[in-house]
């Protein structure tokens, strides 16, 4: 990867993992005060929602640089494991295997948080979930320094 290319690349994914985090905060202030209230727990769903979609983007946007192309049909999953390999002459692993089961739960709560409509969300489930949030981020983010380094022109 050139240094040009590996410059707006690394700008994108840096932004993206701002948003991460971001939300993350927000994680982690409803859960300060989370209650087992409906409204409390669809509020900590919802973010945990997005947290989620907030690293499918980032996923996105390393496949998108690498022309990784991934068919319809099981793409979410797929998108995960793919970003667990390392592609000789292409781009190495992003996910290392813990922060990818990590977002594989996570994206399996989202599925359900989308298509459940009349289903009540379970506040411990909910709860314990949003517990993981800060560790999935914090190894996710030593993930995308690892990856940066590696594809850093030298």
């Amino acid at each position: 990867m050139d240094e040009a290319a590996f410059a707006v690349l690394e700008a994108e994914l840096r932004a993206r993992h701002r948003d991460l985090e971001r939300i993350g905060e927000r994680i982690e202030d409803r859960r300060t005060t989370f209650a087992n209230g409906a409204e409390a727990v669809d509020s900590l769903g919802y973010q945990l929602h997005n947290l989620y979609s907030a690293f499918e983007q980032l996923l996105e946007e390393v496949a998108r640089s690498f022309e990784n192309r991934i068919e319809a049909a099981g793409y979410h999953s797929d998108r995960i494991r793919r970003m667990r390999l390392d592609i000789p002459g292409i781009r190495p692993a992003l996910l290392s295997e813990r922060t990818a089961l990590d977002l594989d739960e996570l994206r399996r709560f989202r599925h359900r948080f989308r298509h459940a409509y009349a289903a009540e969300l379970d506040p411990e489930k909910i709860a314990a979930l949003a517990g993981k949030t800060r560790q999935i981020r914090e190894d996710f983010a030593r993930d995308l320094e690892r990856f940066l380094a590696r594809l850093r022109p030298q």
